[in-house]
Order: structure tokens, then C-alpha cells, then sequence
């Protein structure tokens, strides 16, 4: 029987010693941003895709061995299990030939072979699938004749039973369902046709590409078979896996017919009926099944990663903003928010029509950057934001103000969701809204995280792929964010907590409500008086969360408090306090590294303590950049073939990117369009919210689709 760590290594090309420790680690509850960041010396430096790796085929193990001995307990209880059928149970490598070495002992629906066994008619099944001498058609009949009674009124019923039971037969063979699964994989095509009523629907023509289509199944990209499947579900279009069945039909007798006679021609007929009703049925549906999970890796991988990059988005910092909710007819909502997000002031403008107040508008803004020492303002790139935006940059203000367009996606869930109540429970939607739009400047990290990522607006299909997958995927993502970038434990809000390492929802409330109640943490020592936070807890999650102008200098950086004993020997041996190390690259370099090699303390883990002490809480993230839109293009009837124009890449897929050019409607430049030479990662060219300069190449006013070509970076 294959263990857990054998497992993994026949899917994955890591030291087995790397892999033991990382399951043990996982073990004993140890997360991934904490394995990955503090147990480099029991890992042998994996990474965090690496450790998820090992993770992920971990799981899968588990779920194979939970289902062998469900299936090896109801073996027994039906007294069938032998040692052999045990051994080849035990040995199975994966789901799919687990389930068929169960299939013919699976409690099913009364089967058509039931029926006939229940007639007695597996005894002439045996003899015709037995092929040991050769059977005439008079044998055949004189043979099937002696069933003839009760329910059996015929030999043509008599030889129906037996051909219904050696389908099944056929069915259940492992080899022959590998072999049908083989031409599957190489051959499938699946063809698409639309339903006639719905030709000309509205709703339909987004489809209009696959109204009529064929495509080779194994090679269907990821967004085109979810496409299929969305247009198939919604009833617009039929979709069919095929093969060439004859070649199927021969492979299969050939595998089985030993004879050419008459109990031939019965089990040549079997086959038939055993391929068109039970074998392709299942398998091709199988086979869809799979290209579905393929394609719902593909397009959760694309997911996480724009999230990723959403993420860890460019934040302006601690600055007091003033955010623009823009609207027409409601008006636009302002927020007055402080360096920490904390709201000052709302009220709403209406300088659009009708009203057309724009004078007031403008004096209103300017009076309330003036009163709230404003040095940014966000508008939400929504309805009337263009609009809005013109406004503000009409304005003459005092001092020197920033505006940046910032994406909406999102802002609604987020203003009705509990944690906006909770946060603001004497404020409505508008002004929660208005408000995340304004914290999303100052910190994306710290507010996306509030907003389930599904609604974020960064993946296609979102809703079409495995809702569990996704979720696990997501989660992950968020969470190696949120401790890549650490975590200010006396501003965090409870969401963002929850994602530290060790943390978790019930902890993070426990955090803020002991925060609440007895004022800022003044040290990382100070977090283990916060209830139910245990040692493992405050283990794997004191690295990662920040403690600015604390007792320690080091409760402020990466550095795990395990090995601040470490800091301390350095500073002693360099006759320094351990404040004076900090920033001092000089005295840093200085340090011979190997005098403090330990059983536990390894040079990878003494490497990033110097480079966290060098750069103390550096934030890896860029900060966040000016842009501006072409003031003269309004809506897609602006646009001409051969335009160059500014955007801003606002979701990455497998197949292009999407760039927002300041209209409704964004363009997409498809892969081909990145470059002149092939591309095959879109990333390597381009990144979420990276400002660049497009080429028009093509508008389709009507379809509402741009498409676009990447001219050239902007690197200012």
C-alpha cells in the first residue's frame, strides 16, 4: 500500500526528507506563509507554491484512502472482498480506477441485468461468453430454449437477458473502460449547435461563436469550454461529446471475441448495446467532466492570480482623502476620511444633471479639502466618473492634491454586507460605499479583504467553475497576501486579521475586542494575554503581525520573536544595542553569519533576519501612481480604428488581457496583440493595474467589443 509521502513524491520532484517535514509541519498545524517563511531549514527552503504542491496532493491522498476503506467496509459486510480484490484495492493510485475495481459490487438501480439474472438467465449468459466450443445457430436455439418459462416466454427473450447481462459485464471490465477512456483523451471532439428559438435572442448572441462548433476536447482551451458549458445551461445551445464509434466497437471486440459463430454474433450485439448505453454514455460524460476540472484549474489559477496582484495593488499610504461615490440623478456621495480610514465627514454633491449644481459642487469640494487637510481624493470609476473626475480637476486647490480614479468593483457588496454595518451602523449604503472607495486608496490589501474575492471583478467565469476549489484557492491567496505584506495589529480591522497565519475569525474578534477594552499592544509578547490565543497560535502568527513604535524595535518587522535571541548576540558581539543594528547596512555586512548557525537556526533563516533588519517593515508594494484617461474619448462611439490611448490592465485571462481606456466598455488586447513574438504567459507581459498605452485595431459598436493592441509600456 502506497504511504502518504510515497504518494506525493510520485506526483511531485521534491527531497523526500523536504516532504516529510512539510507533512509533519502540516501536522501539527503549522499554515503555508508561516512553513514557507520560518521553517526554511526543515523544508529545505520551499517555497509557498511548493509547500501548497505538497498540500494539495496531501489532500487527495487523504480523500483516497478515507474512500478505499469506506469501500474495502461494505466489501466485507457483502461477504465478496477476497484478498486479491483487497490487494488491488489497496493499490490503487487514484479515484477513477478505485471506483471501477467497486463498480461491479456498487448498490445501483434495478438494472435491466438484474431483471434477467432474476429469470435465471446468467447460466446461458456464461455459456454463450464462455466461447469454449463452437455454438451453430441451432445450438444457439435449442440452447436458449431451455429457459423458456414464467417471464421468459421466447428464445429471442431468453437471448435479450443474456445479452443484457454480458453488457454489464462488459461495462465493468476495468481494461475495456481504460481503453474507451484512452480514445477519449486522444479523440474526443465536442460540437456545438444552437437551439433554433433562440438563433436571434438578444441574450443569445454573446454565444454567437458557438451557435455552430467543433473543437477537439483535449485541446479546448479553458475560457472557451466554460463558455460552452455557461451557453449550454442557459438553453441556447446543444453541446455532444463524440468518437469514431466504430473504431471503439472494434477495439472492444477485439479484445473479447475469441470465436465466429453464433454466440459471436450475440456477443458482438451485446457490445453494441453495452458501448451505446452504458460505456460511451458514462465515459463521455466523465471525460466532460474532467476537460471541466481542467479548465477550472486554468481558470482558477488565472483568478488567483489577478487577485494576487489586486492584492498587493499599489497603496498611497496613511493619507487623509477625500472620496467621490459619483452618481448623476442620486448625486455624488463625499466622504471625508482620516490617514487611518476613519470617517470625518460625509455629504452629497449634485453637480450632474438634472440638477447641474457644479459651481456648488466645486466650492463644496474645495471648502472640505481646505477644512479636512485633504491630500488625495479617490472617485470611484463607476457611473458618471469621467464626469466627475473633469469636475475635480477644475478646482483650484491651496495645496497640492492627488486624484486618482480607483476601481468600484465590489464598493456595493462590501456597503451591504455585516461587516460595513458593523463598521458604520449609523450610516447608509451610499456612504459605506463612498467609504471603502477611499480606503481602497489608502490601503487596497486592508479593504479588499472585506469584500468576498468572487465579487472583486478580476476572473471570468467565476460563477461556472467548482464553487469549493475556488473558495480554497481564494482563501489561500488572501491569506499569503495578507502575510507577505504583515499586518499593523493596533489598526487592523477584524477581516483582515483573520486572514495572519494562526489567526482566524473568532481570534482576530478577540484581538480587537481586547484592543477595544485595553488600548494599543505596546509589544508582541503583549498578544498572548488576548483570550484563546494559545502558544501555537501566537507561533505561527507573531511573525506577521506589526507593532509600530513598540517597546522592541523588532515587534515591527518580520523577524519572529524565536529568534530574537539570536538579533540580541548579534548586537552583544557587535557591541551595539539591537535598535543600532537596524537600517545599519555598515555594521550588517559586517556579521559573519555562520558564528550562529544552530541545530534549529539555519543561514537561510539568518539571511532574511539581516535583510528584514536592513529594511525594517519594507512594504513590498509599489506606491500608488497618477493617471490619466484621454479626456476626449467619452464613450465607444469616440473611438477610431489606429488610436493610441493610456489604460489601465483591469483583469488578466489566458487568452489576453482587458484594459480599462476611461469608457463603459473595456478593450481587450488577445494574446497575439501583446507582442510580435509568441506569448506564452500574458503576464510576463503585462500586470493588473499596470498603466500602458493601447492601439485602437478594431470596434464593434454593436457587439459593444474593442479590440486593442499593447504599443507600448508606460514607464513614467
Amino acid at each position: 500500500m502506497t504511504s502518504l509521502h510515497n504518494y506525493i513524491l510520485q506526483h511531485i520532484k521534491l527531497p523526500k526528507k523536504s516532504i516529510e517535514n512539510t507533512v509533519q509541519l502540516l501536522d501539527e498545524g503549522s499554515t503555508i506563509p508561516f512553513i514557507s517563511r520560518y521553517r526554511k531549514e526543515l523544508t529545505g527552503n520551499l517555497d509557498e507554491v511548493q509547500i501548497g504542491e505538497i498540500v494539495k496532493f496531501k489532500e487527495q491522498f487523504e480523500v483516497l484512502d478515507k474512500r478505499k476503506a469506506t469501500i474495502l467496509k461494505t466489501l466485507e459486510e457483502q461477504e465478496v472482498l477476497t484478498p486479491e480484490l483487497q490487494k488491488n484495492i489497496e493499490n490503487a493510485q487514484d479515484l477513477v480506477s478505485l471506483e471501477d475495481l467497486y463498480l461491479p459490487y456498487r448498490k445501483k438501480r434495478k438494472t435491466k441485468a438484474d431483471t434477467a439474472r432474476e429469470k435465471g438467465l446468467e447460466p446461458l449468459a456464461k455459456i454463450i461468453m464462455a466461447q469454449n466450443k463452437r455454438i451453430s445457430n441451432t445450438d444457439l436455439s435449442l440452447l436458449a430454449e431451455k429457459y423458456i418459462k414464467g417471464d421468459v416466454a421466447s428464445e429471442e427473450d431468453a437471448l435479450d437477458g443474456a445479452r443484457n447481462i454480458i453488457a454489464e459485464w462488459v461495462n465493468e471490465r476495468s481494461d475495456i473502460r481504460n481503453m474507451i477512456r484512452h480514445q477519449l483523451d486522444r479523440h474526443a471532439m465536442i460540437s456545438t449547435k444552437v437551439v433554433k428559438k433562440y438563433e436571434d435572442d438578444e441574450n443569445a448572441q454573446k454565444f454567437r461563436d458557438y451557435f455552430e462548433w467543433n473543437e477537439s476536447l483535449n485541446r479546448i482551451p479553458s475560457h472557451r469550454l466554460l463558455a460552452i458549458l455557461r451557453a449550454t445551461s442557459e438553453g441556447f445551445i446543444r453541446q455532444k461529446i463524440e468518437i469514431d464509434d466504430d473504431i471503439a466497437l472494434e477495439k472492444i471486440e477485439n479484445r473479447i471475441i475469441k470465436s465466429n459463430d453464433a454466440a459471436s454474433e450475440q456477443i458482438k450485439v451485446a457490445i453494441e448495446d453495452s458501448y451505446k448505453r452504458l460505456l460511451f454514455p458514462s465515459l463521455s460524460n466523465e471525460a466532460l467532466s474532467n476537460a471541466k476540472s481542467k479548465a477550472d484549474e486554468t481558470a482558477i489559477a488565472v483568478f488567483s492570480k489577478n487577485l494576487r496582484q489586486l492584492l498587493l495593488g499599489s497603496p498611497l499610504g496613511e493619507k487623509r482623502v477625500l472620496a467621490i461615490d459619483p452618481g448623476f440623478r442620486s448625486g455624488c456621495k463625499l466622504v471625508c476620511l482620516d490617514a487611518q480610514g476613519n470617517l470625518l465627514h460625509n455629504e452629497t454633491i449634485f453637480p450632474h444633471p438634472p440638477q447641474n449644481d457644479s459651481l456648488g459642487a466645486m466650492r463644496k469640494i474645495s471648502s472640505l479639502t481646505d477644512t479636512y487637510k485633504i491630500e488625495a481624493i479617490a472617485i470611484g470609476n463607476g457611473t458618471a466618473s469621467r464626469e466627475t473626475e473633469r469636475l475635480v480637476k477644475k478646482v483650484h486647490f491651496k495645496n497640492d492634491v492627488q486624484v486618482f480614479v480607483v476601481s468600484e468593483a465590489g464598493a456595493s457588496i462590501y456597503s451591504a454586507s455585516k461587516i460595513a454595518r458593523d463598521e458604520f451602523p449609523n450610516y447608509d449604503v451610499t456612504v459605506r460605499g463612498a467609504v471603502s472607495i477611499g480606503r481602497r486608496l489608502q490601503d487596497p490589501l486592508a479593504e479588499l479583504v472585506k469584500i468576498d474575492a468572487k465579487s472583486i471583478g478580476v476572473g471570468q467565469y467565476q460563477h461556472d467553475v467548482d464553487q469549493s476549489e475556488l473558495n480554497k484557492s481564494l482563501d489561500t491567496t488572501v491569506a499569503l497576501c495578507v502575510n507577505t505584506v504583515g499586518v499593523n495589529i493596533n489598526t487592523a480591522s477584524v477581516p483582515l486579521l483573520s486572514y495572519v497565519s494562526g489567526i482566524g475569525p473568532r481570534l482576530a474578534e478577540n484581538i480587537v475586542a481586547y484592543r477595544e477594552e485595553n488600548g494599543a499592544f505596546t509589544s508582541r509578547s503583549e498578544i498572548k494575554n488576548v483570550p484563546r490565543l494559545g502558544a501555537k497560535a501566537f507561533e505561527q502568527a507573531a511573525g506577521f503581525l506589526r507593532v509600530k513604535n513598540g517597546k522592541n524595535p523588532l515587534d515591527d518587522s518580520s523577524v519572529h520573536p524565536e529568534s530574537y535571541g539570536v538579533v540580541s548576540k548579534m548586537a552583544k558581539d557587535s557591541k551595539e544595542d539591537v535598535s543600532e543594528l537596524i537600517g545599519n547596512k555598515t555594521l550588517l555586512e559586517k556579521i559573519q553569519l555562520e558564528n550562529y548557525v544552530t541545530e534549529t537556526v539555519g543561514l537561510p533563516t539568518l539571511k532574511d533576519i539581516i535583510n528584514e533588519l536592513e529594511k525594517p517593515g519594507l512594504d513590498i508594494r509599489e506606491k500608488a501612481k497618477v493617471f490619466t484617461f484621454n479626456q476626449n474619448i467619452k464613450t465607444i462611439t469616440d473611438l477610431k480604428e489606429g488610436q493610441l490611448l493610456p489604460g489601465i490592465v483591469n483583469n488578466i485571462t489566458n487568452f489576453g488581457c482587458f484594459v480599462d481606456i476611461g469608457i463603459k466598455e473595456s478593450g481587450l488586447i488577445h494574446i497575439s496583440n501583446l507582442s510580435d513574438s509568441f506569448v506564452k504567459d500574458v503576464n510576463e507581459h503585462v500586470h493588473l493595474h499596470q498603466q500602458i498605452v493601447v492601439k485602437v485595431l478594431d470596434v464593434d459598436v454593436d457587439r459593444k467589443r474593442i479590440q486593442l493592441k499593447l504599443h507600448h509600456l508606460n514607464k513614467e
